[in-house]
């Protein structure tokens, strides 16, 4: 399953973008995935055969953004006309009316016919509806305009046929990048490929970024976890934006290099006094007591900065000196773990934050804080064996050409000297990487203690113990593989966020870590699985149940990493087929 660089693998081209459009239209059913457009801020999702139109915002929940409560399209006599089709451009109603993009901020409803028809809607709950006629004596269309507080102006016009096609245009762009992949595969490939574009949003006070958000519904901003993902996933059809995504990820660090965990439109989330009251709340509810600590508390995410950034390197056109900043920026990073993240002073770093590990609901952070893990260390080896290489390539600001073989040494010297800490967490009567609860072991068998795999350096033993334990029904041998609980844990949960469902990204880095640790079978083995689990659902949900392979209750639909990690996966699976 080895990675084959981006510069020998095709891409769909521009005689093959319209068929992976009408792909990815054959699951835009307005209710798991919206209509909307990159760079747009509007979605609408469907309640029956009308329309409900949305602002996605960072922190605000769709109940909170509506622009019109409902929208629909009526024949002349007032009978509603039922949507019969979507594809990426466009909504039909009936056989004569479509509804398109008019722009990032408009939309218009036009009529193809002679006749007549009626559009009907209403602003907010309460409100009385509004109509207007269009086709026949009257324009042909009428255009939708949302204003910056959400309000909306409604205006005729003449010009639907020019949207639709300039609407037509900016998605076939998009699919034109598309990545081949196996016949099976090419669907839900397509439409994993509308996601990432579907969930491009321009992040206005830095100006025309382009962030790849894990959702525009619930998570419209940069978290820097789901950015190096994404990008992973971007590199095969897109690596400028790709790239775009790392360097807004690493774009804010503090003065003492910290990555900030969001990178949102009103700002940057840092620490725990950047905290939206809502998250606050949350954890109130929950009685954690990290609600409202005594001092700031860093939040940030896993340090896998270096490991993205190797992997989209493998695409072409990257800028020597923005190479070299962005291996600067992750060194210092990396520096900031040992020497502001070691809260116990013992050579190993933890997390001081349930949010800092991107896996916050977890019950390996049950305890009390800070917490020392296994999926940490990991990350911290693999990203030190990942900078040693990048600095020996390119080298990195501020050091100087000379300096490379010393701080690719360095690097590897304190990944070894982590290693050996990671290995003071092996228990070996239970089998299992322990984590600590501020210096006590923690009971929960959880995925994390799959994570040192990554590493690529553990005794053979351990592996092979690893390795049973995904065969283990007790433990993760699950019919879709891997729960993020163990099922004999008792805090397993199949529907419960990190408490029991798989997640793509921690497949897929198992995944890494079992072709690093000498099995590459079995690394294919549960690559394809994952693939076969995306399709089963229907689509690349936030997480699945592992006994069913439906979407959980809870999770978000079209999401950023699972569908990034679904087109990464498939596209290595594809290589020689």
């Amino acid at each position: 399953m080895s990675v084959v660089p981006v510069s020998t693998r095709r891409v769909v081209g521009r005689a093959d973008a319209a068929s992976a459009a009408a792909r990815a239209g054959a699951h835009l059913d307005l209710v798991r995935a919206p209509f909307t457009l990159p760079r747009s801020r509007i979605l609408m999702l469907r309640d029956g055969d009308r329309l409900r139109v949305h602002t996605s915002e960072y922190e605000r929940s769709l109940s909170e953004c509506v622009a019109l409560e409902a929208l629909e399209v009526c024949d002349s006599a007032g009978v509603t006309l039922p949507i019969t089709r979507v594809l990426p451009h466009v909504i039909e109603f009936g056989d004569q009316v479509s509804l398109t993009f008019a722009g990032a901020s408009t939309w218009s409803v036009g009529v193809r016919s002679s006749g007549d028809v009626l559009v009907c809607w209403t602003r907010q709950p309460g409100d009385e509806p509004e109509e207007i006629r269009i086709g026949g004596p009257h324009a042909a269309s009428v255009v939708f305009s949302l204003g910056p507080s959400r309000e909306v102006e409604v205006a005729p016009s003449e010009d639907h046929g020019e949207h639709v096609e300039a609407t037509r245009r900016v998605w076939l762009d998009w699919f034109a990048s598309c990545p081949v992949v196996r016949p099976d595969l090419q669907d839900m490939a397509a439409f994993c490929w509308w996601v990432l574009g579907a969930n491009t949003v321009e992040l206005p006070h830095l100006g025309d970024a382009r962030a790849v958000v894990p959702s525009k519904i619930g998570y419209v901003g940069l978290w820097q976890w789901d950015a190096y993902f994404i990008a992973v996933g971007l590199r095969h059809g897109d690596p400028e934006l790709a790239r775009e995504q790392l360097d807004l990820a690493l774009r804010f660090p503090t003065p003492d290099g910290q990555l900030p965990d969001v990178i949102h439109e009103e700002g940057i989330l840092a620490s725990s006094d950047d905290l939206p009251a809502a998250d606050r709340e949350t954890l109130r509810r929950a009685g954690s007591a990290v609600a409202d600590p005594s001092a700031p508390v860093p939040l940030t995410k896993p340090p896998l900065a270096a490991w993205a950034m190797r992997k989209v390197l493998e695409a072409d056109g990257a800028d020597p000196d923005w190479v070299r900043r962005m291996i600067g920026t992750i060194r210092r990073s990396q520096e900031w773990w040992f020497a502001h993240s070691d809260l116990d002073g013992d050579g190993l770093p933890e997390y001081g934050h349930p949010y800092s590990s991107g896996l916050d609901d977890s019950p390996v952070f049950d305890g009390p804080l800070p917490t020392t893990t296994p999926d940490l260390a990991a990350y911290l080896v693999r990203q030190d064996l990942e900078l040693a290489d990048l600095v020996e390539r390119w080298g990195a600001e501020p050091e100087p050409d000379a300096g490379r073989a010393a701080a690719a040494s360095a690097h590897r010297e304190r990944a070894r000297r982590t290693l050996a800490h990671l290995l003071t967490l092996w228990d070996e009567p239970t089998g299992r990487f322990r984590s600590l609860a501020a210096g006590r072991p923690v009971a929960s068998d959880t995925i994390v203690g799959l994570m040192p795999l990554l590493t690529g350096g553990l005794p053979e033993a351990i592996v092979e113990t690893l390795v049973t334990a995904l065969d283990d029904p007790r433990r993760f041998a699950t019919r879709w593989p891997i729960p993020t609980v163990a099922v004999g844990d008792p805090d397993h949960d199949p529907q419960r966020m990190w408490r029991g469902p798989v997640w793509v990204n921690t497949n897929a880095l198992v995944a890494d870590g079992l072709e690093r640790s000498g099995h590459p079978d079995r690394a294919r083995t549960l690559a394809e699985r994952t693939l076969e689990l995306v399709m089963h659902a229907g689509g690349p949900h936030e997480y699945f149940d592992p006994n069913t392979g439906e979407r959980a209750a809870g999770a978000t639909t079209a999401f950023g990493w699972s569908a990034a990690l679904f087109i990464d996966l498939a596209v290595a699976l594809s290589q020689g087929d």
